[in-house]
């Protein structure tokens, strides 16, 4: 049997690195080139793959005078290879690849042979432009233009200049870890080439993944990264439990998980700090390592803000040649100005904060949330009920404050001991109602026109006497009873 041997197609596909398939298919190719290259045409050409070789016929129509002897046989010669044939049959009549003339299978191979290297090189740009964003480890090769060309075995990588760390040199042979930035196929020369970074922040991203089983795990996310390359990163992360500490995890025991990030970046600095969703939190955060003693909203709309810190903190927090506070407003996407405390007490920001304070305690309206040491959950609660004022609590009895959705007896009862310790309250016959017991009995022992001995609500804590049956403040109803003294 003629034919090209599976065994050496397997070869051959070993050899070039192919898959099987594709190098049985470029084996087809070949044979249908060599075919068409000697006959001038290849329809009649039939490729077969059997179990032991790759076989080639030239399949003929039977007729009774033959124009096209490519094309068609005389029913004579038919008749002696299948003797039930007849006129308009069709027969395949087997070829030995060793009859083409050497020219057509140089042509048929040098044409398949371009073909192989296209499909190696789509094959190949397929599959590392599926990797862009990963990181790949290879050798430095040569140097031009201070660029560094990496051997990554199947293709060549290229670090340009701009993507190198400014402390980095590199000599023959040295191991060279980067991020796959972008995969580019040159058309003229159908060469893969892959363009590395260093620089990149997903470099530093991708490290942090294999340095941190949480990462991985999607236990801790990095929320945000930025960099000066070389010289210091700032990486905001977040916990998605809350037994895990997000900066912890990524520090390591001993520090052990972020120093192999710090070797490998050739000592850049890196602060983890935990992402917060609340601006002046996550501004202090931000100008770490320095310590922040406050943060002012300047303008909300405009994401302004000024941190204040201590005069020894002054210069961590801004950093050598401003880089500290160059990052910290690149991560928290603000406007941060950095001032000392007698810097902030000389600036008209500072009265002006003053001010706003001042008519916070002094303006009619008394906000919930403004009060210190309300529960959150509460002032939500009566949020959603429209009661954002301190006084439209006052106007409640126990009962409707206890009638609001999801509000709860203890709840209320703490809201309203809470507001009567804070404020003093004046009803409208200017009895005052919200003092404390201390300050209750102080006014009585004072008042020289108290004849009656004053008692706290039990439910309330507001004054009452014996002769009242409900309490004037809450309205829960009242009894006395007295045990006799032995």
């Amino acid at each position: 049997m003629a034919g090209v041997k599976n065994e050496d197609v397997r070869k051959f596909a070993q050899e070039k690195d192919l898959d099987e398939d594709l190098a049985f298919k470029i084996v087809e190719q070949t044979l249908k080139a060599a075919y068409k290259t000697t006959f001038k045409t290849d329809v009649n050409a039939v490729v077969t793959i059997g179990d032991e070789a790759v076989n080639i016929y030239a399949r003929k129509k039977i007729v009774d005078d033959v124009v096209n002897p490519v094309l068609e046989v005389d029913i004579d010669e038919a008749v002696k290879l299948a003797p039930d044939c007849e006129i308009g049959d069709e027969l395949l009549f087997e070829l030995d690849p060793k009859d083409f003339k050497r020219g057509p299978i140089q042509a048929g191979v040098q044409r398949v042979h371009q073909s192989t290297r296209e499909i190696q090189k789509d094959s190949i740009y397929s599959e590392y432009k599926a990797k862009e964003g990963e990181i790949i480890i290879g050798y430095y090769q040569r140097k031009r233009n201070d660029n560094i060309y990496v051997d990554l075995g199947k293709v060549e990588g290229l670090l340009p200049k701009k993507f190198q760390l400014p402390q980095e040199v590199y000599h023959q042979n040295d191991r060279i870890k980067a991020l796959i930035k972008e995969v580019k196929k040159h058309q003229q020369s159908n060469v893969v080439q892959l363009i590395l970074s260093r620089t990149d922040p997903d470099f530093v991203r991708r490290l942090l993944e294999l340095e941190v089983p949480e990462i991985y795990d999607n236990i801790v996310e990095l929320y945000k990264i930025v960099r000066e390359p070389g010289y210091r990163t700032k990486i905001a992360v977040i916990s998605h439990r809350d037994d895990v500490d997000p900066v912890g995890a990524c520090v390591g025991p001993k520090g052990g998980r972020i120093q192999t990030v710090i070797t490998e970046l050739e000592g850049e600095k890196i602060d983890v700090l935990e992402y917060s969703a609340n601006p002046a939190v996550f501004i202090a955060n931000a100008l770490s390592p320095a310590e922040v003693l406050n943060v002012i909203i300047l303008d909300e709309e405009k994401r302004t803000a000024l941190a204040v810190v201590a005069e020894s903190q002054l210069s961590i927090a801004i950093g050598k040649q401003g880089l500290n506070v160059r990052l910290a407003n690149r991560l928290v996407d603000w406007s941060i100005d950095v001032k000392t405390e007698k810097q902030f007490r000389e600036m008209d920001v500072h009265a002006e904060s003053r001010k706003a304070a001042e008519e916070l305690f002094s303006d009619d309206t008394v906000l919930l949330k403004d009060v210190e040491g309300v529960d959150a959950d509460t002032v939500a609660l009566l949020h959603e009920q429209n009661i954002d004022a301190v006084e439209q609590v006052i106007d409640l009895s126990n009962d409707e404050l206890c009638a609001v959705p999801g509000m709860t007896e203890e709840k209320a009862y703490a809201l309203q001991a809470l507001i009567r310790e804070t404020f003093e309250i004046i009803d409208e016959s200017g009895q005052v109602t919200g003092q404390s017991q201390t300050e209750t009995e102080e006014y009585a022992a004072s008042d020289d026109d108290a004849e009656e001995e004053l008692y706290e609500c039990p439910e309330c804590g507001a004054p009452i006497t014996i002769d009242m049956t409900v309490c004037p403040n809450c309205g829960v109803g009242l009894s006395f009873e007295y045990e006799d003294e032995e």
